[in-house]
């Protein structure tokens, strides 16, 4: 009888042991996991308007293509990025904030995600009217006029290299135009331009080529006409 209450006791001590001893891994794992799972996804908004909207300008299948094949990839591609790399940031501005933390898969499909969502609110069907209110005298104020703002974005925009974007910021309390490659914004600390933006221009071959091959400037040139500046200056507050 004490043999076995002595090995009870024995067995029991190994058990408290061992749980104790695992308690720590699982609290850890738990942790990790919640961690993962606190971070923040991107998501797609919804297109505010039709594919086919925001014709001339823009054709449906070009719309189409863009919202439902490379943004949708983006927010999926970025989404699983942070769940395999477990990205513990809480919202957009941190994760942009810290992107020279960021792999390349994350870098590229966040910018991605961010800046579509971004572009889709910067138009509007039958927009383009020039700017009024505070917007128009911030422009006014930063480049001489509406004209030469153009002339300066419409610059920036066909100056891009390759792929990227073409965004007016405000920084310092004053508008500034310029450009970002492949999908960095100016959110990013890696970006060389930096500012909050307001408006964005979209430079990717993928945006324009079915309607406008290689005219690049011809697309920015149509672009003013679908331009929502009251989005725009909700973005300047």
């Amino acid at each position: 009888m004490k043999k076995t209450r002595r090995e009870f006791m024995q067995q029991a001590f190994k058990a408290t042991a061992i749980t104790s001893l695992s308690l720590p891994l699982a609290m850890k794992s738990f942790a990790d996991n919640n961690t993962a799972s606190d971070s923040f996804q991107f998501s797609q908004v919804p297109l505010p308007y039709g594919y086919a909207a925001l014709e001339p300008s823009i054709d449906a299948m070009t719309m189409e293509i863009h919202y439902t094949k490379h943004h949708a990839t983006y927010i999926k591609n970025v989404n699983e990025a942070i769940a395999a790399e477990k990205v513990a940031y809480k919202n957009e501005k941190d994760f942009f904030a810290n992107t020279s933390k960021l792999s390349a898969k994350l870098r590229n499909n966040g910018g991605g995600a961010w800046n579509h969502n971004f572009f889709w609110e910067a138009m509007k069907p039958n927009g383009g009217a020039a700017p009024t209110g505070k917007i128009a005298e911030a422009i006014n104020s930063a480049f001489g006029s509406f004209e030469k703002f153009k002339e300066q974005f419409a610059q920036a925009a066909t100056t891009r290299f390759g792929s990227g974007w073409a965004w007016l910021v405000v920084d310092g309390g004053k508008l500034k135009i310029g450009s970002t490659a492949n999908q960095d914004n100016p959110l990013m600390d890696v970006s060389d331009f930096k500012g909050k933006p307001i408006l964005a221009l979209d430079v990717w071959e993928h945006a324009y080529y079915l309607k406008y091959q290689n005219k690049r400037a011809e697309y920015i040139t149509n672009w003013w006409n679908i331009v929502n500046w009251e989005e725009a200056a909700k973005k300047l507050g």
